[in-house]
């Protein structure tokens, strides 16, 4: 695949510690709607960047998919960072003096792209920094059906969804024209491009591997952001040796548009090694208040406790989706409430956020304990919860198998019952 790249900001002045930073868009979004404002602002602030932004396929002023094409690519992320690395090789010579450091960041996608370069081709790079994304980024089925929506019906079926997940709130409002660019490189993409990178997400999954990424990392999420809320970003910030952690305040998926100064100056003091160890920022543009209110290693750092169940709903929404918890909160009453907090709170404010284990594992490890416990509705619930967290319906299988060994014949027999309805009821919804 052909990739095209553009100089977002040049050097200003001669300088010594020259250095180039390669910057990566976001799924339907391109390299200049994204990242310009971001490259302008650091370029007050390291005027010795060299500022290069890389166009995804069938993006901005990247190639379509040629003409005649009938079905999406089935890419994958490391088709797509080698095709990056490609482009990087034909252009760097002409834009920064031999043995010029390169750095690498990237949004979303881009972001995924980003950890797939630091993992195949460390020797390319100083220094990698992720914006907004994940180790894994959703799940396949969700992607594969994006995929097949867009390569039949075009871009502009995402345009409202994307305006909703893209922003922070009241974004659309004070930045009008930021926020139609990016919208608009979304409509202008094309729809077998779009697909094929939909189809790159679906298999990427580099969630065992971070551990082996030896790159200075600097992970950066936005405290609004639906698709990879802050729980990606630390858990790839704990994955991966010495990594930094931020986020900034107010802002959702798309923080190099969202909050171009905030990121620029945290651009400027990582790739100048002046970054500490980690937390988080405060408000858009002031980068220097820190509140340290996400999940860790340890559980939420001097969390609030509204800031526990916020977190909590988020990822119990996620897990079980959001038509199970919209029921299970239509019936709640003064009696039940209380209750309900305390579900909320510390099942799955307090432990499912923990990113020690995956939400694989932990789905594994409830299913066994809902086998033990006898615990039917539940079962038959988290059976559910386990596809939508990445289980196969293999290894569901092999879960209930092991619980016969360690849980008695008879809990599984009944756990094999439950969860063959379970099933059921996922394909009978389609």
């Amino acid at each position: 695949m052909d990739l095209t790249a553009s100089v977002l900001a040049a050097p200003t002045i001669p300088s010594a510690e020259a250095r180039a930073l390669i910057v990566l868009p976001s799924l339907g979004t391109s390299a200049a709607a994204l990242w310009q404002q971001t490259a302008s602002a650091l370029s007050e602030l390291s005027p010795e960047t060299t500022v290069i932004g890389v166009d995804l396929p069938g993006h901005g002023r990247s190639p379509h998919v040629p003409a005649g094409t009938s079905e999406a690519p089935r890419w994958s992320m490391t088709d797509l960072a080698e095709a990056v690395l490609a482009t990087l090789d034909r252009v760097l010579p002409d834009a920064v003096d031999p043995g010029t450091p390169v750095d690498l960041a990237g949004d979303s996608i881009g972001g995924a792209i980003a950890l797939q370069l630091a993992l195949d081709h460390p020797e390319r790079f100083g220094r990698v920094a992720v914006f907004c994304t994940g180790a894994k980024i959703g799940e396949a089925s969700a992607w594969v059906e994006r995929a097949e929506t867009v390569a039949t019906s075009g871009t502009p079926t995402q345009i409202i969804g994307s305006a909703q997940r893209w922003f922070g709130e009241g974004f659309m409002d004070r930045e009008p024209e930021a926020s139609a660019a990016l919208l608009h490189s979304l409509q202008d993409a094309d729809r077998f491009s779009y697909a094929g990178l939909c189809h790159a997400l679906a298999g990427f999954d580099v969630r065992e591997r971070l551990s082996e990424i030896s790159l200075p990392l600097l992970a950066v999420a936005g405290s609004e952001d639906q698709p990879t809320p802050p729980t990606k970003l630390v858990e790839i910030a704990n994955g991966v040796p010495g990594a930094l952690l931020e986020v900034i305040e107010g802002a959702a998926h798309l923080v190099p548009a969202e909050a171009p100064d905030v990121v620029a100056g945290l651009l400027s003091d990582f790739l100048a090694g002046k970054a500490g160890n980690g937390g988080t920022t405060g408000a858009i543009g002031d980068p220097a208040a820190s509140s340290a209110n996400l999940p860790t290693a340890s559980g939420p750092r001097e969390a609030s406790r509204d800031e526990v169940r916020e977190a909590g709903m988020s990822v119990r929404r996620e897990v079980l989706s959001d038509a199970h918890v919209d029921r299970a909160n239509a019936k709640i009453d003064d009696f039940t409430a209380d209750f309900q907090d305390l579900i909320t709170r510390y099942a799955w404010g307090e432990i499912w956020t923990r990113p020690g284990l995956d939400r694989r594992m932990r789905s594994a490890i409830t299913l066994t304990a809902m086998i033990a416990g006898g615990h039917e509705a539940e079962l038959a619930m988290h059976v559910k919860a386990a596809l939508r967290n990445g289980l196969s319906r293999e290894e569901i299988k092999e879960v209930l198998l092991q619980s016969a060994i360690y849980c008695s014949v008879p809990s599984a027999n009944t756990a094999f019952s439950v969860a063959s309805q379970a099933l059921a009821e996922v394909d009978a919804e389609g």
